[in-house]
């Protein structure tokens, strides 16, 4: 990092991780530093600006609805012109769905969500990033091969390109949504392919940009915040004994503002530690 004024956002920032993440950055960086707060209602986004504690940098609401094909691109865009790049982004915006929902029925908006709307900010900001950069993709540590049937393996490993991403989830997604996947090895419970696709896209993206990345001090990684204590955490599990949003945020923080370590580039990350992504 430069001593330049540093440009940070975070997505799906109205409320628990994401809210926690664009407190910890206001706390840490500094008062020349601005932090990008974003949500997809501009009530919401107003309400958790004016409800942020004592920051030190300045924190700005913006729009951003991560499952608009285009908002992305015009956010980058808006940021560059005003800032001329990135510093930190976070891509933190879910579709959470419950034990109740049927994933034929929320399958098209959650992956427009979870999936799609992760590769679109990746291709919109990690252009912008500065020398020192990072870029931070909120994930779970079932995103790894060994959550996946083996014989899925092939249809997220060795992907090179965030296009290859997208197109095996929108396989997955027409599968869940035709039926076809109830009746084959896809696991019932989605969040399993989702988090894998995540880190996925993690992996293809830093294949293409690990040497560049590296030699300007740049980490692109996916990280997972462990389990976190939130209303829709408690519908699947017992969290009561769970971390805090603050709490969560502390090792993902400490990985957006300290020293790269190499060893987490274009990796999933949890506690500060390196996940193999095969079994």
């Amino acid at each position: 990092m430069t001593n330049r004024p540093r440009i940070a956002l975070v997505t799906g920032a109205t409320q628990g991780l994401g809210l926690a993440l664009v407190e910890g950055l206001a706390r840490r960086l500094s008062p020349a530093d601005t932090v990008y707060l974003t949500g997809r209602d501009a009530g919401r986004v107003a309400q958790a600006v004016a409800g942020l504690s004592v920051t030190s940098a300045q924190v700005h609401g913006e729009l951003l609805d991560v499952a608009d094909p285009d908002a992305a691109t015009r956010l980058a865009r808006l940021i560059e012109e005003r800032h001329g790049g990135v510093d930190i982004a976070i891509g933190n915006a879910v579709m959470r769905i419950g034990p109740d929902d049927d994933p034929r029925t929320v399958m098209d908006a959650y992956t427009q969500v979870n999936n799609f709307g992760t590769t679109r900010l990746m291709r919109a900001f990690t252009p912008l990033l500065r020398d020192g950069g990072r870029f931070l993709v909120v994930a779970s540590s079932l995103g790894t091969l060994r959550h996946l049937a083996p014989v899925l393996h092939d249809r997220f490993d060795g992907l090179s390109s965030l296009d290859e991403v997208d197109k095996q989830v929108a396989a997955w997604r027409d599968a869940v949504l035709d039926g076809s996947a109830a009746a084959s090895a896809w696991p019932a419970f989605v969040n399993i392919p989702s988090k894998i696709a995540q880190v996925a896209a993690v992996r293809a993206l830093a294949s293409q940009r690990r040497d560049d990345d590296l030699r300007r001090g740049i980490l692109l990684t996916a990280v997972c915040p462990g389990m976190i204590n939130t209303p829709t955490s408690a519908l699947w599990w017992d969290v009561s004994t769970a971390a805090s949003p603050a709490e969560a945020a502390v090792p993902l923080l400490d990985l957006a503002l300290e020293p790269v370590d190499p060893g987490h580039y274009g990796q999933l990350v949890r506690f500060g530690r390196a996940l193999p992504w095969k079994p």
